[in-house]
Formats: C-alpha cells, sequence, structure tokens
C-alpha cells in the first residue's frame, strides 16, 4: 500500500470529553463499547502501549474515566477495525427463549455455555451485540457484569445508563447475590469452606490472560458449600462475595478440587474422566442472582434452570461420576 492509500485509511486523532452519562466506568469498558468495530485485543494492546491518554497521562485498564476527563484516541488504520457481524436468525431466536427476567430498566438472560459476552479479536458475535439487535428501541442497553464463554447462567444487562451506573455500584459494594453450581473433583471434608486468596490477573499479547493466587492480587472471597456427592465428584452451590475473573475456577482449582471440564485450571485426567462420560463443556453455571435497585425500591431475584445437558448428565451418571 502506498503511503497515499495509507494515509486515506487512517483516522485522525481523537478527543472524547466524558460527560456524566459515562462516568465510572473502566476505560476498557468504556472503550470497547465506543470502538464497537474494533478488537478487544487491540484496545488492550494500545492501553499498554500508552498510545490511548487520559488527560495527557497513560492509564491502566482498570482506570475509572470520571465527568471532565480527555481521552485522546491516537489514529486507526481501517483495516484494523473489523466489520460488525450480523448475529443469525438461530442465535437471535436462542437468547430471545432464553430471557428470564425484564422489566423497563433491566433484562436478566440464561446465558448459553459456548457463547462469549461480547465480540473480540477471535469472537465476532457476542451476547450484547445480538441482544442490541433484539432491542433496537434501547441503544444504551450494556451488560451489567459479564461471565466466562463457558458459563452459563444468569447474566444482567442494562437498558439504561443510570440503572448501569446503579448496578456498577452495588457490585462494588457486595450488594448483588450471586450463585453458581459447579462440578468438582473429589469430596470435600468440610460442609462449607470459605475461601479468601487474593487473585492477580495478568495480561499477555492478544488481550488473554492468566489469573492466579498470588498476595500482591485482588482480594477474591468465594464460599463454597456442597450439595450432592457422587462417587468421583461433588457438586457445590458457590456464593461469591467478589467478582474476580474465573474466580470460582481458580479458587476451585488451587483447593484441589477443580471443576469438571475446565481445560484452563482444571485436572486434565479427570476432564477425561468425565467427557468419556458425556461431559462436552465447563460444568459451571450462575444459578441465581439477587439484588435491590434503591432508585426504584425494587427487587429482582432470578434463578435460572441447570441447563438440560448438565440436569442430563447427572442423572445419566449419578453413580459413576
Amino acid at each position: 500500500m502506498n503511503s497515499d492509500k495509507k494515509a486515506k485509511n487512517k483516522t485522525k486523532v481523537q478527543y472524547i470529553h466524558v460527560i456524566d452519562e459515562y462516568s465510572n466506568q473502566r476505560i476498557d469498558n468504556f472503550l470497547i463499547n465506543y470502538l464497537k468495530n474494533v478488537p478487544k485485543s487491540h484496545i488492550y494492546r494500545l492501553l499498554r502501549k500508552g498510545d490511548i491518554r487520559v488527560n495527557k497521562r497513560r492509564i491502566k485498564a482498570f482506570y475509572r474515566i470520571l465527568t471532565g476527563d480527555t481521552i485522546k484516541l491516537p489514529p486507526l488504520f481501517l483495516e484494523e477495525m473489523a466489520t460488525e457481524a450480523l448475529p443469525s436468525q438461530h442465535t437471535m431466536q436462542l437468547l430471545a427463549k432464553r430471557i428470564l427476567y425484564e422489566d423497563d430498566h433491566v433484562l436478566v438472560i440464561n446465558k448459553p455455555s459456548g457463547l462469549s459476552v461480547h465480540a473480540g479479536s477471535t469472537v465476532r458475535i457476542g451476547v450484547i451485540e445480538v441482544i442490541r439487535h433484539l432491542y433496537p428501541q434501547f441503544p444504551h442497553i450494556e451488560l451489567a457484569h459479564r461471565l466466562d464463554s463457558e458459563t452459563s447462567g444468569c447474566l444482567i444487562l442494562a437498558k439504561k445508563r443510570r440503572i448501569l451506573r446503579e448496578i456498577h455500584e452495588l457490585l462494588r459494594e457486595g450488594k448483588i447475590t450471586k450463585l453458581y453450581w459447579a462440578l468438582t473433583q473429589g469430596k470435600w471434608k468440610e460442609s462449607e469452606r470459605r475461601v479468601h486468596l487474593p487473585l492477580l490477573k495478568d495480561y499477555r499479547d492478544g488481550g488473554k490472560h492468566v489469573v492466579e493466587v498470588h498476595p500482591t492480587g485482588k482480594q477474591a472471597i468465594s464460599e463454597f458449600h456442597p450439595i450432592q456427592e457422587y462417587q468421583y465428584s461433588t457438586l457445590v452451590e458457590v456464593k461469591l462475595l467478589t467478582g474476580r475473573t474465573h474466580q470460582i475456577r481458580v479458587h476451585a482449582a488451587h483447593l484441589q478440587h477443580p471443576i469438571a471440564g475446565d481445560d484452563r485450571y482444571g485436572d486434565v485426567k479427570f476432564n477425561q474422566n468425565m467427557h468419556q462420560l458425556g461431559l462436552k463443556r465447563l460444568f459451571l453455571h450462575a444459578r441465581l442472582i439477587d439484588f435491590t435497585l434503591p432508585s426504584l425500591n425494587q427487587r429482582i431475584t432470578v434463578v435460572a434452570p441447570l441447563d438440560p445437558e448438565l440436569t442430563l448428565f447427572l442423572k445419566k451418571h449419578e453413580h459413576e461420576i
């Protein structure tokens, strides 16, 4: 490509002035939404290199933007920007059938396993892109939190910016109850196990990250409650008191009770045995979400039924697993 053509395919430096509507969001989350057609991995790369600045200063991905901040975006080549993909009718129908709760402010879906919550460098369509096509009348609809692509269950979306900020505040204050179900390796000695182990997330090239228990990490607290014992595994209910990336998976693995089907933190032999018995996915499910929106004095409690393939797996192999 010659220099003249390359210059035509390059955007100009952009300056974004943060208004109240976007205040207190993490810079990475804001940019992922603002630069919808730019791969997430490229956004993280620009942040790490310091090419994206706030008030003329380098910032980290977790920096929270404030009203009055000025964000400077570097020039972007158009070939770096991905073409927005359209969701298939099948995917839209699938999510429409998995809506668990809806009102004028909030949407809660039973996210299927295998679907990312948003598009990225290797994912063209995520939950939020599908939902925006299903709800064009709500242009500001956003994910209120995230689930791993392999995890199924309760996922909250906010239809309005003020509700999104309110939910984020509840999450920061630990005022949202989140319960998960997981099939873990072995039998637990305790009827309840509270785990308080800090987690450190290390970003690598491509926006990928590794999470590990580390003394310099962020506080992470999980409570594990065994529900049902099997021959070689235990179904547990997990209550999250913090919401760190991969928290349940890392805590469970650290306790020598890795989650079945976890190909990142799990036990290879255990996973092979579970796969031979018919488990084709991570056995981690966001079972329940419970919170109250103070501005509306409205309590929302949603329970996501265990996916049929997981229920069938437990029933079919209850004497083997």
